[in-house]
């Protein structure tokens, strides 16, 4: 009773606040920050987030020989940076990236580190307010059953990221060292869900997972197929973040380049069954940034009984409610998040953002949700609602990323340096923040990795 008592007053600055006046201040200078051509509506820099920050070093080493990469060439023979090295990453990205900031711990295979100190920096990662998210091929929650469990119950991991393709080399199992298409790979992919699926009923803990897809000339056709797959097991990935190869790090001579981004949203619009190509998916996304570096569609998979999936677009810039609505939060309560919150604290921040617009949330919002309950319904919010209610419909978050990294060639271009200007994906390197594309295509890695060596 005591400690409920002593939790009152945190609760009421969160209610009284929902959006903190640091997230407000970050937010803010982005956006000032911006090129007034770059300050449109589809922009969420600035309005929704603060961007993405990696950790470099952590493991150069990886037990994969993958044809597309964007390490070097000597990264296996390359010590891992001490765990004070990251956590003093972690410090320097804090204030870039704000309270529930999202960190890459990446660089080569963390999981290749012993364990323990994996557990140390995701908790230290947590200490300062960011959320971590794990970026690995996977294949070491394969070999070593468990894994996936422990970081979650004594490293609280709730955010990992598991790397599949067909340009990966190295996977344990003779069937996906022979796969020629990206399809080929979908039983591999259903292996980690039941994984994803398995460690959360076992812990009883949440875990957010998404995958990433290296896209090159040879794929490109399965990036339809990935989709459809994931629109059936957006219960184990939420979010997939597509990388069409550019040619840097150890890469394959010629292996880069040729996936353009509008061949890409064609070919992600096939999967979801969205007509007009990537023309319909521009209509329904959002830019990090610049938009030729970074797009994504937020939105939900309807799933009915005896139907196939549905994709909708949470803001479809067609929908006159979805862009009054979400542009209309974003306006009051952008940079919220829920994501470090327990239970008590999800209800103040909610109710702090009834009170602080009652109008906005009762008008428009309500709307909003009953434009969602007659999707459910097949144009009745009633019967819709009473088929969620009943479990014979489910809504689940689907959000799909592009992320279009440089070669040298490219960024020494006038639009590759308006890019650069734009980036909003930094690594912290000797007191900077440099952006990932400078760290893959000027020597930056390769420099680092030297200093790396020669101070082990």
């Amino acid at each position: 009773m005591a400690g409920a008592m002593a939790r009152v007053p945190q609760l009421y600055r969160i209610a009284r606040k929902p959006v903190g006046d640091e997230a407000r201040r970050l937010l803010n200078a982005n956006w000032d920050a911006l090129a007034p051509s770059m300050r449109v509506p589809q922009q969420m820099f600035g309005k929704q987030g603060n961007g993405c920050g990696a950790t470099i070093g952590a493991m150069p080493r990886c037990d994969f020989a993958c044809r597309g990469c964007y390490l070097n060439a000597d990264a296996n023979k390359i010590p891992a940076e001490s765990v004070s090295a990251i956590k003093a990453q972690m410090r320097a990205l804090r204030p870039v990236l704000g309270n529930a900031g999202n960190l890459q711990l990446t660089d080569g295979e963390v999981t290749l580190r012993p364990v323990e100190e994996i557990i140390e920096l995701l908790r230290y990662a947590q200490s300062l307010g960011l959320i971590p998210m794990l970026m690995t091929h996977g294949d070491s929650f394969r070999r070593r059953p468990g894994l996936l469990e422990q970081l979650m119950v004594k490293g609280g991991l709730i955010e990992v990221s598991i790397h599949v393709d067909t340009t990966q080399r190295g996977r344990v199992g003779e069937q996906w060292r022979r796969a020629k298409t990206e399809a080929d790979l979908n039983p591999l992919r259903e292996e980690f869900a039941r994984l994803i699926r398995d460690a959360q009923r076992s812990t009883g803990l949440p875990l957010r997972a998404a995958t990433t897809m290296t896209v090159t000339r040879d794929n490109l056709h399965g990036v339809a197929d990935v989709v459809r797959w994931l629109t059936h097991n957006t219960d184990a990935f939420r979010l997939i973040s597509f990388q069409p190869i550019a040619q840097v790090g150890r890469t394959e001579e010629g292996y880069g380049g040729g996936v353009d981004v509008e061949a890409l949203w064609d070919h992600v619009a096939d999967g979801l069954n969205v007509a007009g190509g990537a023309t319909r998916m521009a209509e329904m996304g959002v830019w990090f940034g610049h938009q030729s570096c970074n797009r994504m569609v937020n939105g939900v998979v309807m799933h009915a009984v005896n139907r196939e999936p549905v994709f909708h677009a949470v803001r479809d810039s067609a929908s006159s409610t979805d862009v009054r609505v979400v542009d209309g939060f974003l306006q009051r309560f952008g940079g919220i998040s829920f994501r470090l919150d327990s239970a008590s604290e999800r209800v103040a921040r909610s109710v702090g953002i009834v009170v602080a617009s009652p109008a906005f949330i009762f008008r428009s919002v309500l709307a909003f949700a009953r434009q969602w309950t007659q999707r459910a319904g097949a144009g009745s919010s009633w019967r819709g609602a009473w088929r969620l209610l009943r479990g014979k419909a489910r809504m689940t978050p689907l959000v799909l990323v592009s992320h279009h990294f440089m070669n040298r060639d490219q960024l020494s271009s006038p639009e590759g340096q308006e890019r650069l200007s734009h980036c909003v994906f930094k690594v912290p390197i000797n007191d900077q923040m440099l952006s990932m594309c400078e760290v893959n295509a000027l020597g930056v890695r390769e420099q680092y990795y030297t200093e790396l060596a020669n101070a082990g």
